[in-house]
Formats: structure tokens, C-alpha cells, sequence
């Protein structure tokens, strides 16, 4: 296999074309909103639309057979599809279907199709499992996920480099703690926004788990901005890529961000059950260098940035 692996790239001076898988989603809708925002055309796939998508086919990864998925990517003809689909939560059967099942048809379909084309699929910090103080940890770091989540991400990621070695074109992002619009509420940040907004209608406190496991927090328009110089690089030198801000910080930290944004004045209590994901376990934080090698990017937005990118939309779905 060569050292390096690069799909054909668009002529000068037409845009790039996204198949994006799960764009419906937290992470998938700011990949989309992001590529639009960049002049890319975006085509849609997933078991549904996402608002104003006008190039959505209905494809399911977890039952299609890895033959439909392969006719609906020659039908898009992208130059790169992006692997937003998974689940975060649920039973293990549940995520075993989204995170490996789906993955293998993905990367089977694509192997499949009689178009060239590259897959920027998304794993999960989860993969590493928990954390020793002190130094980043390295797309080399012995992989140790603690639960089924991590797991079945772990399982989804490698198949993307079995298919890799079988002459996809691929890369696999890890991605840390993404935080901003559409955060899902199985994660602190989407969990910690509503119960404010929760606060601040009935005038109750919050209360969370323990706010003192460190995390490293990145704002999800850098996670899509990464998944955009990813597809766009003329090569792909390595298989794995960390994306995260490469700063730890007390989980404590978010709520303080959120709290400001908010203007709130409320009680938050660590005296709840601790999440089931990723509980009181210290989280690594990435090291980046290869991110900023292999795709020259870097994160440009700061933890509060994320926070108010979080809250507003929060704010927006509840009408005020």
C-alpha cells in the first residue's frame, strides 16, 4: 500500500462536491452548513432530510444493502463522502447497528461503486478511553474505550482502515468534545444548555454530575472546518486524525462559559448521577500536530465562542 492516498480532486475552478451521510444531525448539520457557507455543493443522504436540503436521497446505513449504497453514491458522483451517521446513546445492539453495521456497508459500498471518490469518516476521543494526567495524547496512543460507545466506534474506525488497506481512500477524524448548536442532550454541553434554559423559565437550580473531569472542548464549526480540509487535501498521509483543541480544561469550565452567555444568576449542583458515556473518567486532549501537518488546519474558535454558538440556538428552538 503506498504511504500516501489521494482520490481524484475537482478541475480548477469548480467547487467540491459532499456526500454528506447524517446530515441531519448535530455534527452532519454543521458540516453542511459549513460547506455551503463555503461555496461547496452539498448533497444530502440519510433516513432523513435535513431542513432546505434540495439533494437528499433516502439511504439507510444500518439495513441498505452495501449494492444501494453504492448506486446512490455514483448517482451524487461526489469527490468525497462525509460519515456523519452514528449514535452516541442507547442500548448496545442500538450502537453496534449505527457505529459498526453502518460503517461497514459505508465503506463495502464504496469499495463497491465504479467511481473514485474519498471518505472522510468521524470517530470519537471515546476511542482512546480515559486519560492520564499530563501529556496529549497522539493518534498512536493505545486505544482503551470503557464503554460500549467507545467500542462500537472504536470497531466503525477500524474498519475504515481495513477498508484503507484495501485501496480506499479514507481518513478517519477523531473527533474530542465537540460543543455548539444541536448538541445532543446524551452530552454535557446539550444537556447542561437545556436544563439552564430549563432555570431560567421555572427558576430551579441545575443540577449535574461532577464538573471536575477535565475535557477538550472544540467548537463543532472547527470540527466541520477540519472535515472540509480534509476532503479537500490532495493526500492523506495517515489513516487516523485527532481533532480537538488540544486544551484541557475542568468540565467546570463549559458551565461557567454558559452561564455568562446566559446572563444567568442560578445554583448548579454536582449531585447528580454522572453520565453513563463518559462519567467521572478523565478525558484525554488531543495532540494536533498531524491535524495541522496533514490538513494544515487548526481550531480558530475559543470555548466561550462555542458556548454562545450553543446557547442561542438553544434559545432559538425554545421561541425566545
Amino acid at each position: 500500500m503506498p504511504d500516501q492516498l489521494g482520490g481524484p480532486r475537482p478541475a480548477a475552478g469548480e467547487p467540491l462536491r459532499l456526500l454528506i451521510m447524517g446530515a441531519s444531525g448535530f455534527l452532519g448539520g454543521h458540516v453542511r452548513r459549513q460547506a455551503a457557507a463555503h461555496g461547496l455543493t452539498v448533497l444530502t443522504a440519510g433516513r432523513s432530510a435535513p431542513p432546505g436540503s434540495r439533494s437528499h436521497q433516502h439511504a439507510d446505513l444500518s439495513r441498505d444493502a452495501p449494492s444501494m449504497i453504492a448506486a446512490v453514491i455514483e448517482s451524487a458522483r461526489p469527490d468525497a463522502v462525509v460519515n456523519c451517521a452514528g449514535a452516541v446513546a442507547g442500548e448496545p445492539e442500538t450502537l453496534a447497528a449505527a457505529n459498526i453495521t453502518a460503517t461497514c456497508t459505508l465503506v463495502t459500498a464504496m469499495l463497491q461503486a465504479r467511481i473514485p471518490t474519498r471518505l472522510v469518516h468521524l470517530g470519537s476521543a471515546a476511542e482512546y478511553g480515559p486519560a492520564e494526567p499530563g501529556a496529549p495524547v497522539a493518534e498512536s496512543a493505545p486505544l482503551r474505550p470503557a464503554g460500549a460507545y467507545g467500542l462500537t466506534k472504536l470497531a466503525g474506525s477500524g474498519l475504515v482502515e481495513v477498508a484503507r488497506t484495501a485501496g480506499l481512500d479514507a481518513v478517519v477524524l477523531r473527533v474530542f468534545n465537540a460543543v455548539g448548536a444541536g448538541a445532543p442532550g446524551s452530552g454535557l454541553a446539550g444537556r447542561a444548555a437545556a436544563l439552564l434554559r430549563q432555570a431560567m423559565v421555572a427558576g430551579t437550580d441545575v443540577r449535574l454530575g461532577s464538573l471536575d473531569p477535565v475535557r477538550d472542548f472544540i467548537d463543532a464549526r472547527d470540527v466541520a472546518d477540519a472535515v472540509l480540509a480534509a476532503a479537500a487535501a490532495p493526500s492523506l498521509p495517515h489513516a487516523v486524525i485527532n481533532i480537538g483543541r488540544g486544551i484541557g480544561v475542568p468540565s467546570r469550565d463549559l458551565i461557567k462559559e454558559l452561564l455568562t452567555v446566559s446572563g444567568l444568576s442560578v445554583a448548579v449542583r454536582e449531585d447528580a448521577p454522572d453520565s453513563a458515556r463518559s462519567g467521572s473518567r478523565p478525558g484525554p486532549r488531543a495532540d494536533i500536530t498531524r491535524a495541522r501537518a496533514d490538513l494544515g488546519w487548526q481550531p480558530s474558535r475559543d470555548l466561550a465562542a462555542a458556548a454562545r454558538d450553543l446557547w442561542e440556538a438553544v434559545g432559538a428552538s425554545a421561541g425566545h
